[in-house]
């Protein structure tokens, strides 16, 4: 798909993370997974897991209970540590990419196992909705799809691949988005070392609260 193609507000960055920069980014996830383990969120009121696990990175980190739901906090729900510190390569990409002044306070990484999917859905737990939401996909492509602001409608197709950058920011910062399905790898043979279980990974990075 062309850039032109993309809805307003969309921007994608194909291979903005060369493969050393994937590497050196992979290591990095690595180490954070250790201080702060991956873990499954459920689904408010009905409790059901989510299939992709996830953890954070930086001053606040989203997450999802039964009983309070979708919100940030700023401490591991099991180890009851702070989050570890988002990566510089990060920082420096929103820097560069976000055209937002004030740095973000939350990283979602999200480990996406071979069935692993993540039905279509708005980020709307922040106060700061002007602040775009950039998106880093290491490991292997995925099908993702962006719907519109309202649920239901057509929705566009993308494929996301490792080193790619998304970008939904202006008036695409509230459309629905979502991951189909884990596709085989379309690039050569991925030799990421991604934490235990995950065959990609997607950084997301979000301000939560007002500059």
């Amino acid at each position: 798909m062309l850039a032109s193609d993309l809805p307003p507000g969309v921007v994608l960055r194909r291979g903005f993370l060369d493969a050393a920069a994937q590497e050196a980014l992979a290591r990095e996830i690595r180490e954070i997974v250790t201080r702060a383990p991956l873990f499954v969120s459920v689904m408010p009121k009905t409790g059901a897991p989510m299939s992709v696990r996830m953890t954070n990175c930086g001053s606040l980190g989203w997450m999802s209970d039964k009983e309070r739901g979708y919100r940030y906090e700023p401490r591991h729900p099991v180890t009851g540590e702070p989050w570890p510190a988002i990566p510089k390569v990060l920082l420096d990409a929103w820097g560069m990419l976000a055209d937002c002044p004030a740095p973000p306070e939350a990283c979602l990484i999200n480990a996406y196992g071979p069935e692993a999917r993540m039905g279509l859905h708005q980020d709307r737990d922040e106060k700061e909705l002007s602040a775009p939401i950039v998106s880093f996909s290491l490991g292997a492509d995925c099908l993702f799809r962006i719907g519109g602001l309202k649920r239901g409608g057509a929705t566009v197709p993308l494929v996301l691949s490792s080193g790619d950058v998304l970008i939904l920011g202006g008036e695409a910062r509230m459309r629905h988005h979502g991951v189909d399905r884990i596709l085989p790898t379309l690039a050569p043979p991925n030799v990421l070392q991604l934490p235990a279980g995950a065959v990609r990974v997607n950084l997301t990075l979000r301000r939560v609260n007002g500059a």
